[in-house]
């Protein structure tokens, strides 16, 4: 395993991996500023990701999604992504030389049970996708994008904050 590049810590994840939890704790143990990207996203756009789902459609939202992630400016910070941030090439080129990329790793049966309504928490996926489908086809991205890789299964989230502290 390679040492952590202490400039900035990047979350990447399933949605429900504890991504954004996991930020917050971190970057409060670091001194680290906290930024979620989706809320960068709501933000930039004045909109909820679901309705920017609804509006551009998918591949038009992972657009978004990857301008926005590809523009961020931050140093000592702890960046929680949205799950489908590795549909971004040009955003995950950009991550991974600005800081350490971290995949929180989950089983998708841990996932399926913090999740809930998919549709309500903005997780874009095609229609008649399921969340297992989501899962097999996104694995293999967050673990090319990976520089390290923390399987949280069974773990609080204190673990996996002094999990990551001590790289």
């Amino acid at each position: 395993m390679q040492p952590l590049n202490k400039t900035n810590i990047i979350l990447i994840g399933m949605p429900g991996a504890g991504k954004s939890t996991v930020g917050v704790v971190l970057a409060k143990h670091l001194g680290y500023e906290f930024v979620d990207s989706d809320l960068l996203i709501q933000k930039q756009y004045g909109k909820l990701l679901q309705a920017l789902i609804e509006e551009h459609g998918v591949e038009g939202f992972w657009r978004i999604e990857e301008q926005v992630n590809a523009s961020i400016v931050a140093d000592k910070t702890v960046i929680a992504t949205g799950g489908s941030v590795i549909y971004g090439t040009k955003a995950m080129d950009h991550l991974r030389e600005i800081g350490t990329v971290i995949y929180l790793k989950l089983p998708c049966g841990e996932i399926e049970n913090r999740v809930g309504d998919l549709t309500s928490r903005g997780v874009t996926r095609q229609t008649g996708q399921t969340l297992q489908d989501l899962y097999d086809e996104r694995t293999p991205l967050y673990e090319k994008y990976a520089h390290i890789t923390i399987d949280c299964e069974g773990k609080q989230i204190r673990e996996i904050v002094a999990e990551i502290a001590g790289l």
